[in-house]
């Protein structure tokens, strides 16, 4: 016979937007059961860059966007909840830099004067120089210009890890879920051989969303899959590098983030224009080698002899959109006792809680004061992209 929990909340899908769900509901006295198939952070989570966004990158035109408007507070609420008097204790998470940079090659200067102009970045960007450069610029042969943004970087694996200790009881490892309904009303899931009874369920799978939705019956919200096709490099010649590097289009040319590898070296993880259209399109060894031509050409002083490269696809799971745009905000789809979401990118996980939070309160849902969880089966914490990939 299934073993049957009640909880308040029952959610699935734990990258870091699930967790952060997971740990605001706690804190507020909730009972929650959050349920992972694979390895926690595992999905999207781990292979993000770390880049708690403040906007700056959808102004570059010097227009004042949707996105840059919902996103510009997520800097400050994600430093107080490093620093531990957030919405939740984050003080033991690893903050890999202060800030983000906006780098512009020497040639392309002129481009940036409408983009200072903008409201979006007014007040939010300052010009560095010399010893206050990133590391991997600080070099003779530099020539172009470097902008320091009011947003950060952070080492989501420790994210991870910390989110993962605030769950508390709450994991589990479930592979196989159907509904659980009383008639026509969902009123759980059955999770491998437990039923599990909540007053809401919560889906915040990432691209596992859709399938989920199959396995309840449903085929709404839509789901939207955004391709990127991601480069890593690893060697002792790199050194720390956190920036949007300027083309002059919309996008940029190339963002560089550097992640701790176990053995001490640091990874670049490459993302920007040069993991998007023309790069989803390349083979790897393609791929590779366009992005050591971009380093090259951008960075001639970096020695590359050394390093090793290798290359990920990641898929951005969204709610579909009209011509496969960019989601602004983080997104909440509900129906009945049912929520469907994505936060659509990493920093906006404390929005997508937001959403969640506020349609309970909307809905009376309070804390039921239940008994406490039996024992669960944990799942495990997901191994970092570059120590799978650049062992």
């Amino acid at each position: 016979m299934p073993s049957v929990i009640s909880t308040d909340i029952l959610i699935v899908g734990a990258g870091v937007a699930g967790l952060w769900l997971n740990a605001r509901l706690r804190r507020l006295g909730y009972s929650t059961v959050l349920v992972e198939s694979a390895s926690l952070g595992g999905g999207q989570s781990l292979k993000s860059q770390g880049i708690i966004h403040g906007g700056a990158k959808y102004a570059l035109h010097g227009a004042l966007t949707g996105a840059s408007e919902a996103i510009a507070d997520m800097p400050r609420r994600w430093r107080e909840a490093l620093a531990g008097n957030g919405e939740l204790d984050l003080s033991g998470v690893r903050l890999l830099s202060e800030a983000h940079y906006l780098w512009s090659p020497g040639t392309l200067a002129g481009n940036l004067t409408s983009f200072f102009a903008s409201k979006a970045v007014r007040g939010r960007v300052d010009q560095v120089k010399g010893q206050d450069l990133p590391p991997a610029l600080q070099d003779r042969a530099f020539k172009g210009k470097v902008y320091r943004l009011a947003e950060l970087v952070i080492d989501v694996p420790s994210l991870v890890e910390r989110l993962a200790e605030l769950a508390g009881d709450s994991l589990l490892a479930g592979q196989r879920i159907q509904p659980l309904k009383e008639g026509e009303t969902l009123v759980g899931l059955r999770v491998d051989d437990r039923e599990i009874r909540a007053q809401r369920i919560v889906l915040s799978a990432g691209a596992g969303n859709a399938e989920l939705l199959e396995a309840l019956g449903l085929n709404q919200p839509a789901m939207q899959r955004r391709p990127l096709h991601m480069v890593l490099a690893k060697g002792p010649s790199l050194k720390p590098l956190y920036a949007h590097c300027l083309g002059g289009g919309p996008k940029p040319r190339v963002t560089v983030t550097t992640h701790p590898a176990a053995d001490g070296q640091w990874v670049w993880y490459l993302g920007g224009d040069l993991a998007e259209a023309e790069g989803v399109a390349r083979e790897p060894e393609a791929q590779i080698a366009a992005a050591r031509k971009e380093i090259s050409n951008l960075l001639p002083w970096i020695d590359l002899s050394q390093v090793r490269w290798a290359t990920l696809r990641v898929d951005r799971a969204e709610p579909a959109q009209s011509g496969l745009v960019r989601p602004d905000n983080a997104f909440l789809a509900e129906q009945q006792s049912l929520m469907v979401g994505w936060p659509t990118k990493l920093a906006l996980a404390p929005d997508f809680a937001d959403r969640v939070l506020g349609a309970l309160e909307r809905d009376g849902i309070k804390p039921g004061n239940l008994p406490a969880l039996p024992e669960l089966p944990k799942p495990p914490l997901a191994q970092p992209v570059w120590e799978q990939l650049l062992p």
